[in-house]
């Protein structure tokens, strides 16, 4: 086998800009894919080098180190890259099996992780999680690549177990949670809080001016909710709600005779 150049894998210039690398991506990996060349053992080794270059070249900082060992070495670089990255550091961040994925629902093709499994042997393993308003995934290379004796099951073993702690502080971390409540005072005039009505409100917290519906006969003290209007929620999690307290001021007569009636 020659030298490897990734750039020469995808068929593009050096200075390509990203999104022109992945367009590159889709054509080849549609025209290699395992499904429309089947039997074809040269073709199943040519996706991989497809996979390989993309998956280093699409991530900025990966093209960055590959483009210097390629400034420096030459037709070695990818030798000296691959001493530096393990498989599952050049996959990891790749958007390589979403890519399958859409093919697989365009093209009735098998999915990226039954491809994944035919390319890489046993020593691939996918995962994925989801939680409410998140959705997260990607693969493991455990051992050599599924060709080396070193090999540890996803299934068992202390690899398992952190990558189970791994995720549960993950989901934990990204779990929705709703946002702040907060709570403001308007102040109403003694008619408006007996007959109700629509209330012009100016909200600090968003800077703007809503209008609120008062309800008739709205006591002192006495808290408006407003749905939805208190501060963002945080990982895809519901805003907080607002509470306007209520404050209700009476005329100078109506304080004075109740100032004597105490009395």
């Amino acid at each position: 086998m020659g030298k490897i150049d990734y750039y020469k894998v995808l068929g593009i210039e050096s200075g390509i800009e990203t999104e022109k690398i992945k367009t590159a991506y889709r054509e080849l990996a549609f025209q290699y894919h395992p499904d429309k060349n089947q039997g074809n053992p040269a073709t199943a080794e040519k996706m991989k080098q497809i996979n390989e270059a993309y998956a280093v070249l699409s991530d900025p900082e990966k093209r960055r180190a590959y483009d210097d060992l390629r400034h420096q070495f030459g037709n070695a670089a990818h030798d000296r890259f691959r001493k530096a990255y393990t498989e599952q550091d050049i996959f990891t961040n790749s958007d390589i099996h979403q890519v399958f994925e859409e093919m697989a629902r365009s093209f009735g093709f098998r999915g990226s992780d039954e491809v994944f499994k035919e390319f890489y042997g046993k020593g691939f393993r996918s995962f994925q999680y989801r939680r409410p308003g998140i959705f997260g995934g990607g693969f493991f290379f455990f051992g050599s690549g599924g060709k080396g004796k070193d090999q540890l099951p996803l299934s068992s073993g202390p690899l398992a177990m952190l990558v189970g702690q791994i995720f549960k502080k993950l989901s934990q971390a990204m779990a929705p949670v709703k946002g702040t409540d907060l709570v403001e005072t308007i102040v109403l005039d003694a008619d408006t809080a007996e007959k109700g009505g629509p209330y012009a409100f100016y909200h600090k917290g968003d800077k703007k001016k809503l209008i609120v519906k008062i309800p008739p006969q709205v006591r002192e003290g006495q808290k408006i909710r407003l749905t939805g209007q208190g501060r963002s929620g945080k990982g895809g999690g519901p805003p907080g709600d607002l509470f306007l307290k209520v404050r209700v001021t009476r005329p100078l007569l109506d304080r004075l005779k109740s100032l004597i009636a105490d009395r």
